[in-house]
């Protein structure tokens, strides 16, 4: 019980700090351009809502997952903080296919159809993003230095630059 308390209460802060840097997303009302700071207040909100029910109305008993469950989770987390800050020195196919591999082998541990689920996933969506979605500004893939790789994954050791 004390658990999903201490855990509303940190999701309820993390919420509110969420909510506070929606609110600074400079938007022009009149123009009707108020979509990218309505989905973060929204997103936010929501969380927000369910902290609340964990602090005001815990589980009696709950169950928390194994040892192997939490490592699973924190590999994920990494692949998919890896993933987010090489999209932009390496272009979208290559991060694309590493973190829907891993993240597939995660599910079933088989190295071939992982492999098959990563190539799969990173080709069907640049193709569903750049040409059925119209997004332009997807880049399929670039071939970065060491400076530019060095710059994105810094971003996420503490205390180096940025």
């Amino acid at each position: 019980m004390a658990s999903d308390r201490i855990l509303g209460l940190i999701t309820l802060i993390t919420a509110v700090a969420y909510l506070a840097a929606a609110t600074q997303i400079e938007t022009n009302f009149f123009s009707g351009e108020f979509l990218p700071k309505l989905f973060p207040l929204m997103i936010g909100t929501v969380a927000a809502i369910c902290s609340l029910i964990l602090v005001f109305k815990p589980d009696p008993d709950p169950e928390w997952p194994a040892r192997g469950s939490w490592i699973a989770m924190g590999v994920a987390v990494l692949v998919l903080a890896l993933y987010a800050v090489l999209l932009t020195p390496l272009g979208f196919i290559v991060p694309t296919i590493f973190a829907a591999g891993i993240l597939s082998y995660q599910i079933s541990p088989r190295p071939g159809p992982a492999v098959l689920s990563g190539i799969g996933l990173s080709l069907g969506l640049f193709v569903l993003f750049k040409y059925a979605l119209g997004l332009g500004n997807i880049v399929a893939w670039r071939t970065p230095t060491a400076a530019k790789l060095w710059d994105a994954i810094s971003i996420l050791i503490p205390f180096v630059g940025h």
